[in-house]
């Protein structure tokens, strides 16, 4: 899955990758969680300023047909295997899919003794976006509220040791394709865990644990913890 993830790129650099309209005034994050507004690429829909546009949703999906808002505290991420026949996701899997801008996202390892060491796994190349889906909602007083959701897929040969799924990572050759192309097939085939030898894991501080922790020290290196006893080690790319 993927519960907690890091924008700190300068807004500047986002919206180059993405080629996007729209400069919402968003600050460096080190520890995103769920039900915030963050950034996220979306089609422009001809609204005349270009074919993407950068706004703020609202993480965790709410479809449209949900009573409550709170709905989407448990659609933060949806499976890549099943989303286009979900009833919480298939029509925004059809219509509405979004790139969601990261430089870094985390997750959890087990270790002896039941304590769990957080790691913030990177990119060699930097910023990323990850495959998303967003939806709107409309409130009992009328007001639109959009939504988003984080796809996720098996895990890749760097990630095993650690969790056994990720959030679907796309490269920028394929972004187009993501947000518009309509054969089904071809955006299924999107859906792939991204390459091992692309990306690093890293230990990082337990600070990182609290959402109420939104700093640089988030993301500081700590020493590898002690390797369990028949834990797996990582066949392509880099844990440090």
């Amino acid at each position: 899955m993927c519960g907690r993830y890091s924008l700190t790129t300068p807004l500047e650099a986002v919206t180059n990758l993405f080629g996007v309209a729209g400069r919402p005034n968003f600050p460096a994050r080190y520890n995103i969680a769920p039900t915030q507004d963050v950034p996220v690429v979306r089609a422009a829909d001809g609204d005349g300023d270009g074919d993407r546009r950068l706004d703020l949703l609202r993480w965790g999906l709410v479809p449209h047909w949900a009573k409550d808002l709170k709905v989407g505290s448990r659609m933060i991420n949806a499976r890549a295997e099943s989303a286009a026949k979900s009833p919480a996701f298939r029509t925004a899997f059809r219509q509405r899919r979004c790139l969601v801008p990261a430089d870094g996202f985390y997750e959890w390892r087990k270790l002896p003794g039941g304590t769990k060491q957080p790691y913030r796994i990177t990119l060699k190349a930097g910023l990323f976006a990850f495959a998303g889906l967003w939806e709107a909602w409309h409130d009992p007083a009328g007001e639109t509220v959009r939504t988003f959701t984080i796809l996720t897929t098996d895990a890749n040969e760097l990630l095993m040791p650690i969790h056994d799924r990720m959030p679907v990572i796309l490269a920028p050759a394929d972004y187009d394709a993501w947000l518009g192309a309509e054969d089904p097939a071809a955006v299924q085939a999107l859906l792939q865990p991204f390459p091992a030898a692309a990306m690093v894991a890293t230990p990082v501080s337990a600070r990182v644990n609290n959402v109420r922790n939104d700093d640089a020290a988030c993301i500081a290196p700590v020493a590898e913890p002690e390797t369990a006893i028949g834990d797996a080690a990582p066949a392509q790319g880099e844990l440090l």
